[in-house]
């Protein structure tokens, strides 16, 4: 793996900036070649239409406004006043509280002890 701080890295890296600069600047400065103009084409001139001309439209006769006859506004019976009976309201027979059942007793377990682990190296018998 390179490491950044080597001075042969940064050459390489600035030679291939320089070359990739140069070679755009090539680019830039080339000229393309010209291409000449096309002469434009000459369309034949188009024959003149002979004015047509139309007879007049004939005039449609205006009629008059058309009025129609007011008619007399329908009487309408009065209709007799309607009487609703009241309802009583409905009573609805009382309820006892339902009793929820106990809860049943869990028994009680003693808490779990775990066994410690020394955390001393074994010793060795033999000595080195």
């Amino acid at each position: 793996m390179a490491n950044l701080r080597s001075p042969s890295l940064i050459i390489m890296l600035s030679l291939i900036a320089l070359s990739i600069s140069a070679d755009a600047r090539q680019l830039l400065e080339t000229t393309l070649p010209k291409v000449p103009e096309l002469p434009k084409p000459e369309l034949p001139e188009l024959p003149s239409l002979p004015k047509v001309d139309f007879p007049p439209l004939p005039e449609v006769p205006t009629f008059p406004k058309p009025e129609l006859p007011t008619l007399p506004k329908p009487e309408l019976p009065e209709l007799p006043k309607l009487e609703i009976p009241t309802l009583p309201k409905p009573q609805l027979p009382e309820l006892s509280k339902p009793e929820l059942p106990a809860f049943p007793h869990l028994p009680e377990l003693p808490n779990p002890t775990l066994p410690t682990k020394d955390t001393k190296p074994p010793q060795s018998t033999t000595s080195p």
